[in-house]
C-alpha cells in the first residue's frame, strides 16, 4: 500500500500523478503500459477534482494506491462532503462548449470499477477506482488486501 497526503493545490495534483506512476513502476507495472497510463489519467482527474471541488482551505487531500488481487486500486480522499460526484452510470456527457465535466467521463471509461464512498472518519468523501492488471495478474496474486 502507498499513501501520501498532498496539498490541495494544482502542484499537489501534479505530484499525485507523478508519485502514482513511480509507485506502479516500483510494483512492476512499467511506465507506458496500458494499466500505468490508465492509472495516470485516473489519478490526475481525481486529484484535480479534489483540488477544484473538494478543497477546504488548510486541508490536504490523500492519495492511496493498493495492489489487490488482479488490479490496482486508486483512492483519492478529500475533506469536503459536498458537492458529491455522480455515481458510476450517472455521469453525464458535457455539452460541446462546456468548460469542464469530462474528468469523470475519463475515469468511467478507464476504470474497470469505481465508486464514491463517505470518508472515514467524516467529513469528506473518497473516490475509489480499480484498474485490472491482466498481464500482471500473476505478480499480484495474493498481494494486497484482497478484492474490492
Amino acid at each position: 500500500m502507498f499513501t501520501q497526503r498532498l496539498s490541495a493545490t494544482p502542484r499537489g495534483a501534479r505530484l499525485a500523478r507523478h508519485l502514482a506512476l513511480n509507485q506502479l513502476d516500483a510494483w512492476g507495472v512499467p511506465h507506458g503500459s496500458d494499466p500505468s497510463d490508465a492509472v495516470a489519467v485516473i489519478v490526475a482527474e481525481l486529484a484535480a477534482n479534489a483540488v477544484t471541488h473538494g478543497r477546504v482551505p488548510g486541508r490536504d487531500f490523500e492519495l492511496r494506491l493498493a495492489l489487490v488481487t488482479g488490479s490496482v486500486r486508486v483512492e483519492v480522499t478529500d475533506t469536503r462532503a459536498e458537492p458529491r460526484p455522480p455515481a458510476p452510470g450517472d455521469v453525464r456527457t458535457p455539452r460541446p462548449l462546456d468548460e469542464g465535466g469530462r474528468g469523470l467521463l475519463l475515469v468511467d471509461a478507464l476504470a474497470d470499477r469505481w465508486e464514491v464512498v463517505d470518508r472515514e472518519p467524516p467529513p469528506g468523501k473518497t473516490v475509489r477506482a480499480e484498474v485490472d492488471l491482466p498481464r500482471w495478474l500473476s505478480l499480484v496474486q495474493g498481494v494486497g488486501d484482497g478484492p474490492g
